[in-house]
């Protein structure tokens, strides 16, 4: 059974085999130019994706036709290459040239996950007994589209990472003149309001001392996403010590998210051949 569905995995290999540079099948450099084939860019592609939805090692995931060390060589240089963000807005751009995305309102907040190997952006984690973790900054729009991500330590407190996050939202060019961002409780301070004054922001954030379920407003969208962020292993419990390669899995599940959402949500606005008959997507 493939991890992705045919309708998910194919539209997001067409994008990302646009970003990949060109490479001889044969290494132009080996002395008797009898050197082995390069393992294809899509047979990686297939594997990698396998990693990212069960969260198994690569040496579980590899088979005859690509190995473990090629995999995981193959996933530092792509990580490298930044092509899993570049990835990301590419699939974000044709979501807002379909269906547009609904900026006036977005919703932040962070969300802590394992990471048992520890690395570059792991911490202890405060809801783990101090074991190592993982922190991720998601900001969506109202509809709950997952716009940018950062990654960082669990130890690390919501609001310091604030700004990385709505930097994040520079990449999709022209935004409206008012925006309204809504927070919870954890941002409640002078820091957080000065922070969106200087970018033209409105805050709707959370009081301390009220309940939660008093207001919570339209951050439920921004926990939903967090939620389905989760569905992959890989995301769940990041065995991953590179930052940039931790960065690489995050922006690739959340372009997996991004899709499946513009496929869902275009069967009630577009027709085409290859329609998924169901709109469940898994």
């Amino acid at each position: 059974m493939p991890a992705l569905p045919v309708s998910l995995i194919e539209p997001i290999w067409a994008q990302f085999s646009v970003l990949l540079p060109d490479h001889p099948d044969v290494s132009p450099t080996h002395p008797l130019g009898c050197h082995r084939r390069r393992v294809s860019d899509r047979v990686v592609f297939a594997h990698v994706v396998e990693a990212l939805v069960h969260g198994s090692g690569y040496e579980r995931v590899a088979s005859a036709a690509c190995s473990d060390r090629t995999i995981r060589r193959r996933v530092h240089e792509w990580a490298d290459a930044n092509l899993a963000e570049t990835l990301h807005t590419l699939v974000l751009t044709q979501y807002d040239r379909m269906l547009g995305l609904d900026l006036d309102d977005i919703a932040v907040d962070g969300c802590i996950t394992k990471a048992p190997c520890g690395g570059d952006h792991a911490g202890r984690s405060p809801v783990d007994r101090g074991k190592q973790g993982l922190k991720r900054s998601t900001v969506t729009d109202a509809t709950g589209v997952p716009l940018h991500l950062v990654a960082a330590g669990a130890n690390r407190h919501d609001a310091p990472l604030l700004e990385a996050t709505l930097a994040g939202l520079e990449k999709l060019g022209p935004l409206p003149p008012t925006i309204v961002v809504h927070l919870d409780r954890g941002y409640d301070s002078d820091v957080t309001r000065g922070l969106l004054r200087e970018r033209g922001f409105t805050g709707e954030i959370a009081c301390r001392g009220v309940p939660a379920p008093v207001q919570v407003g339209m951050r439920w969208v921004v926990e939903r996403s967090q939620s389905w962020m989760n569905d992959f292993g890989n995301i769940r419990r990041c065995t991953e010590r590179n930052g940039r390669v931790v960065t690489f899995y995050l922006f690739l599940a959340a372009t997996v998210v991004v899709t499946r959402l513009l496929i869902q949500r275009s069967r009630t606005h577009y027709r085409w051949p290859d329609r998924p008959a169901t709109r469940r997507l898994n």
